[in-house]
């Protein structure tokens, strides 16, 4: 079983690349949940990967953003604020290492690509069809709907499924917390003040705090890592633009971190705005920081 989950997931790494390297033959853009959803299509999950976790995102889903890291490690992906973007070795790897099992070793040895090959050209455009034949495709088209809309109703119902896993959850979490928090308070009584200031601003439902939780905290000051408890880890909220707001200055690296709602693990969100989902990534050349929280997306932007 594992080694199924792991050969899967190695499949969709090369499936992400070549995605990718088709977002440039057509000059098109995907972001990275759209990336993630092509590989995912063309790759189906096991019945084991497709099983929900406690956050209500498939096993496999979960598994395959975390292994994206080594597509960036390798230097063949590149992420960021504005999506994916594959680099010029990780186009040439998907010539370079063609079938499953070559691609999964040079990834897991860290194995360079070739110099010595090139780029995928953009195939040719197809040779335009004589008038008769184009009548053809035009009369078959009404039963090449039909198996694409039941795939637009399987991943509607799948997208379905996944939102009422999470709800209860959400709503659970929510219902145990017995009194608003001191922030939530200040905010509260805050409230009048910022409307009568800027009535035009669009207030929204706030957590009581919201901290980055993550392997940096103790670089912020906090006693250990991973703690959504502590004062250095908290943002703080702009009631303007209504985002949760950090700033710092952090040494270049790989960081990973999740948002965490109220100085708990209860309510956590995860690459985007998953609830309990899989960490977030920065890579960070050095310097100041800035990670913004939108709770009405649980996404986040980094700048």
């Amino acid at each position: 079983m594992a080694k199924s989950i792991a050969d899967n997931t190695d499949l969709r790494l090369k499936t992400v690349l070549h995605v990718l390297t088709e977002g440039v033959w057509s000059g098109g853009s995907l972001n990275a949940g759209e990336v993630l959803a092509e590989a995912t299509a063309r790759v189906p999950f096991s019945d084991h990967e497709a099983t929900l976790l406690s956050g209500g995102i498939p096993r496999g889903h979960k598994t395959l953003t975390s292994a994206t890291a080594k597509l960036v490690k390798a230097g063949w992906l590149v992420k960021g604020r504005s999506g994916w973007t594959i680099t010029d070795d990780g186009m040439r790897a998907t010539v370079a290492f063609p079938d499953a099992d070559s691609f999964a070793t040079a990834l897991d040895a860290g194995t360079p690509v070739p110099a010595d090959v090139a780029i995928p050209p953009a195939p040719a455009p197809a040779a335009a069809a004589a008038p008769a034949a184009k009548a053809a495709p035009a009369k078959k088209a009404p039963a090449k709907r039909t198996p694409a809309k039941k795939a637009a109703d399987a991943v509607g119902k799948a997208a379905k499924a996944i939102e009422d896993a999470v709800e209860p959850v959400v709503k659970a979490v929510r219902s145990r917390k017995a009194a608003p928090t001191a922030a939530a308070k200040a905010a509260t009584k805050a409230a009048p003040k910022a409307k009568a200031e800027a009535p035009a601003v669009e207030t929204f439902p706030q957590p009581g705090a919201v901290a980055v939780a993550g392997d940096f905290n103790t670089i912020l000051g906090a006693p250990e890592n991973w703690a959504p408890q502590y004062d250095e880890a908290q943002l703080t909220l702009d009631a303007l633009d209504q985002l949760w707001k950090i700033s710092a200055d952090l040494p270049a690296g790989s960081y990973t971190f999740k948002i965490a709602l109220n100085r708990s693990w209860d309510e956590n969100y995860g690459a985007f705005g998953t609830f309990d989902g899989p960490n977030h990534e920065l890579h960070h050349d050095g310097g100041t920081v800035t990670i913004r929280y939108d709770h009405r997306t649980r996404d986040i932007t980094i700048n």
